[in-house]
């Protein structure tokens, strides 16, 4: 049996008008997630989007089984996931891949493990258990969630 790999996508933030739509903060830029009919998990079950619309910088999104103002205002606050979308863009790095990750440089040397990647105008960054930071574009090959190698300049891991 495989296991099945969801992501956290968004989070419900409050009701929006008397009919049930709710307000979205979307945590991807895959706005395909709010298609019409797209399924999303939540711990209270899944969800289906019925429509979706941009509202300032979140969504106003119909849900199948939000059908109130009071619904809606129970669902504040809960997260929604959704399957990893399978592209055909092999240099893809998906966020969960890095945690935990031993980060090896180019001469084969360990440099830490990652716990947490933190966003960065120029590039995201590994925050490595052993204090380091280092962006996502020296990443040249990576073991999801086991071995990342990175191809490092001098001096990024001087104190």
């Amino acid at each position: 049996m495989t296991e099945r790999t969801t992501l956290e996508v968004g989070r419900i933030t409050k009701a929006h008008g008397l009919k049930g739509q709710v307000i979205v903060d979307l945590w991807t830029d895959r706005v395909e997630r709010l298609a019409k009919g797209a399924t999303l998990e939540t711990d209270r079950g899944a969800l289906v989007v019925v429509s979706a619309n941009r509202h300032q910088n979140a969504w106003l999104v119909t849900f199948d089984r939000i059908a109130t103002r009071t619904d809606a205002e129970n669902w504040r606050g809960v997260v929604l996931s959704a399957e990893k979308l399978h592209d055909e863009d092999d240099d893809v790095i998906w966020i969960d891949e890095l945690f935990g990750a031993d980060v090896i440089d180019q001469f084969g040397q360990s440099r830490g493990r990652v716990r947490d990647v933190e966003a960065n105008p120029a590039s995201d960054l590994l925050v490595l258990d052993s204090g380091f930071l280092v962006p996502l574009t020296f990443i040249v090959a990576i073991e999801p969630n086991t071995r990342i190698v990175i191809e490092a300049p001098e001096g990024l891991f001087e104190p």
